[in-house]
């Protein structure tokens, strides 16, 4: 396993760190907790020791599981814990809103801290920017909590370069969380160099773009309950079929070129890209971190990526972006 050590800190992380959104079940159609315990017990297996979660998904119910599963495991001290915050949601859970004022952050932290059973939180990060708020007054709130030793970290998740500055002005800031994959690439023209730039660590989500890279879909697949790909636009006809060619090319250029399947290559290809610290993956079983172990020991050079980008630049005609995920403020 390739680690890093985020800038600014005494965090040394495993460049590929668990995503526990699917384990908390909210919009992934439910979870299976015996499975979900499993699986971030087994992430140090894995050579993974970076877990992150947040309060959000399943309203306290990922970061509950992981909690659990840390201190079941009795190796609290071998897992570096991320966790988020600046969400709120109503009581049934059928609605998600942003809320970073300096009272919600303050009070998620100390419900995270119970949940996740630990007197600190190594990374903690808000989740979404909160034009509603100052951003002064939510770096505030973070820096309070850096100061108390209650985090030891700070990171912002889906800012901007112009918010991550303002966010600067008043605390510390050593990671940033975007969406990023081989068919979610909008940050590279602004929030990766800026990162590079400042010396901000970034953590990516969706590195498999929530399932569609893992090669494991087919046209008549489908998504049940409240699973949040039934209404993606990626998932839809007549794109679904489209993205679903480019991940078969994908598969077949991994296959002749290294010996490698495109759920490897795709999150490789990230990897090995300029400014990228960690790519998270997302399991909600142990088995499907078993492709983890086949990241190493190989790399993609400039002329691979070349052809990685005519494939996807050849068959993938109307991309769209993660945009749809962004939850609003309260009306």
């Amino acid at each position: 396993m390739e680690t890093i050590q985020i800038k600014g800190t005494d965090l040394n992380v495993s460049r590929i760190g668990l995503g526990t959104w699917a384990i908390g079940g909210w919009l992934w159609g439910g979870t299976d907790e015996g499975k979900a315990l499993l699986t971030i017990e087994s992430a140090l297996d894995h050579g993974i020791n970076f877990i992150d979660t947040a309060p959000v998904y399943g309203q306290g119910f990922s970061d509950e599981l992981v909690g659990k599963a840390v201190e079941r495991s009795g190796k609290r001290n071998r897992f570096v814990l991320a966790t988020k915050t600046g969400l709120e949601w109503t009581e049934n859970g059928a609605s998600v809103f942003r809320n970073s004022t300096r009272e919600r952050i303050l009070k998620e932290a100390e419900d995270s801290l119970r949940r996740l059973r630990t007197d600190v939180i190594d990374l903690y990060q808000v989740h979404w920017p909160d034009d509603r708020v100052p951003f002064e007054e939510t770096a505030e709130a973070m820096s309070r909590l850096y100061r108390d030793g209650k985090i030891r970290a700070v990171g912002v998740s889906n800012f901007s370069p112009s918010q991550m500055e303002s966010f600067r002005k008043a605390a510390p800031l050593h990671t940033a969380q975007p969406p990023y994959n081989l068919f979610e690439r909008g940050i590279e023209s602004d929030v990766l160099p800026d990162c590079q730039e400042k010396g901000v660590a970034t953590v990516m989500y969706g590195a498999l773009c929530r399932g569609l890279l893992s090669g494991r879909m087919a046209k008549d697949t489908t998504f049940p309950g409240d699973d949040l790909r039934s209404w993606d636009p990626k998932f839809q006809a007549p794109r679904f079929e489209m993205y679903l060619e480019a991940v078969e090319k994908l598969d077949r250029f991994a296959l002749e070129r290294f010996g490698k399947r495109v759920i490897h290559l795709a999150v490789r290809w990230m990897l090995d890209r300029p400014g990228v610290s960690v790519a998270l993956w997302g399991a909600r079983n142990p088995v499907q971190l078993g492709p983890v172990d086949e990241l190493w020991g190989w790399k993609l050079d400039s002329k691979a990526m070349r052809e990685v980008d005519d494939i996807i630049e050849t068959s993938v005609t109307d991309p769209v972006g993660p945009e749809f995920m962004a939850p609003p403020h309260r009306e």
